[in-house]
């Protein structure tokens, strides 16, 4: 139980630190952001807790898949939250996002890689 508390900590802080650093600073808290803090942790925490080399592989492969459609959503979002409240906006960008991965999904099938 002091692991899961512990993993909830450590996860929960690095998003705190981030938003905080992007109060001060776009760019800053930009970048830290796009760093994959997220897949980072995963990696290290399936690591520690014993998964096999295959799956913490195919977790980053995985991941690289899934990345790609959502990063029209980066450039999508300033341009609707000009427009539409922000909840409009990012509602939007979700669906754009849903769609962008079927996308996605459907043109690696023909290259074999199977993300549904």
């Amino acid at each position: 139980m002091l692991w899961i508390v512990t993993k909830y900590a450590l996860t929960a802080g690095i998003v705190v630190l981030i938003s905080e650093v992007a109060k001060r600073s776009d760019k800053a808290g930009a970048l830290i952001a796009a760093l994959p803090t997220v897949t980072i942790l995963a990696l290290i925490w399936m690591y520690i807790e014993g998964q096999g080399q295959e799956k913490l592989a195919s977790h980053a492969y995985y991941t690289f898949w899934y990345v790609l459609p959502t990063l029209p959503m980066f450039l999508i979002f300033p341009f609707l939250l000009n427009r539409f409240s922000f909840w409009a906006s990012l509602g939007m960008c979700a669906v754009i996002s849903i769609v962008c991965f079927f996308g996605v999904a459907f043109v690696v099938k023909n290259f074999g890689i199977n993300l549904t």
